[in-house]
C-alpha cells in the first residue's frame, strides 16, 4: 500500500470520525442528529447572513401592509408553539422580490416570505403555513446537519482525491454528494410540513390552510416558469398526502372550530 492511499485513509478516517462525533439530540423531534453547530452558532450565522440573503430579493419589504400582516402572524406562532421553548431567536420578514414565488428560512431564526408569494396566499392562515414551515426547518435544524453533511463529503472528496490522483474521479464523488444531500433535503421538507402543522395548530391557526398552500403551489408550477420555492420542496401533491395525515393525527376526531382559517 503506497504512501497516497495511506494518507487517503487518514483523511477518510478524520472526517468520518469528526462527523460521527457531532451528535446533539432535538428536544422538539426527539431525534438523535448529527450537526455541525450549536444553537448560539446557528443563531450568529443567521444575523450576520440575513442581510445579504434580504438584499438578494429586494430587500425588506416596503409594503406596510404585508410587512405589518407577516411580523404578526410569524410573532405570534412563536410565542403559542413549541417555537417558544426554543433558544432561537425569530424573526420573520417580508421581501420585496414581486417576481420570486419563495419562503425560507437561515439557521438560529431569520425566515424569510417573498411578495411573490405572499400575493398567491389569500388568508392569514395559508400565510401562517408557509411561516409555520420554516421555522419547522428552523426547530428540526435542518441547516446544521446539512452543514456536518457537507462538511463529510468535502472531507471524503478531498480523500478520493488524494487516493486516486484522478480528478475527474473526484469530481464524480462530489456529483454524487449533492445527490445525496439532495435526498436528505426533501425528507427534512417533509419533516418541516409536519412541524407546521404542530405549530399552526398550537398557535390557534386552522392547519387545513396548508393544504391549500399545496393547491397554490401545483398551480402555480403548471406555468411555463417553476416557482423558486419548488426546485428545493417535493412535489405539493405528494406532500398534499403527508400533510392530511399529519393533521389526522394530531386531530383524530377532526378539526375543531374556530381555529383561525
Amino acid at each position: 500500500m503506497n504512501f497516497r492511499v495511506i494518507l487517503a485513509i487518514v483523511v477518510a478516517l478524520f472526517f468520518g470520525g469528526s462527523y460521527l462525533l457531532k451528535t446533539s439530540e432535538n428536544p422538539v423531534t426527539g431525534e438523535t442528529q448529527r450537526v455541525g453547530l450549536t444553537p448560539q452558532q446557528e443563531i450568529a450565522l443567521g444575523m450576520n447572513s440575513a442581510p445579504q440573503m434580504a438584499a438578494q430579493f429586494g430587500g425588506v419589504s416596503r409594503n406596510e401592509q404585508s410587512a405589518r400582516l407577516v411580523q404578526t402572524v410569524g410573532e405570534k406562532l412563536v410565542a403559542r408553539s413549541v417555537a417558544a421553548k426554543s433558544p432561537y431567536k425569530f424573526s420573520v420578514r417580508a421581501l420585496a422580490d414581486p417576481r420570486t414565488i419563495n419562503a425560507f428560512a437561515l439557521p438560529g431564526g431569520p425566515v424569510f416570505i417573498t411578495e411573490g408569494l405572499l400575493r398567491l396566499l389569500h388568508t392569514e392562515g395559508e400565510v401562517a403555513a408557509v411561516l409555520g414551515h420554516e421555522i419547522g426547518h428552523v426547530l428540526a435544524r435542518h441547516s446544521a446537519e446539512h452543514l456536518a453533511k457537507q462538511q463529510l463529503m468535502q472531507g471524503l472528496v478531498g480523500a478520493v482525491a488524494v487516493g486516486s490522483g484522478d480528478h475527474n474521479t473526484a469530481q464524480m464523488a462530489q456529483v454524487v454528494g449533492n445527490l445525496i444531500n439532495m435526498k436528505y433535503g426533501r425528507d427534512d421538507e417533509l419533516e418541516a410540513d409536519s412541524l407546521g402543522v404542530r405549530i399552526m395548530a398550537e398557535a390557534g391557526h386552522d392547519p387545513r390552510a396548508m393544504l391549500r398552500v399545496m393547491e397554490v403551489l401545483a398551480k402555480a408550477s403548471a406555468g411555463s416558469r417553476q416557482p423558486e420555492i419548488l426546485s428545493s420542496h417535493p412535489n405539493p401533491g405528494n406532500r398534499a398526502e403527508r400533510i392530511q395525515a399529519e393533521i389526522h393525527k394530531r386531530f383524530p376526531n377532526g378539526v375543531p372550530e374556530g381555529l383561525t382559517k
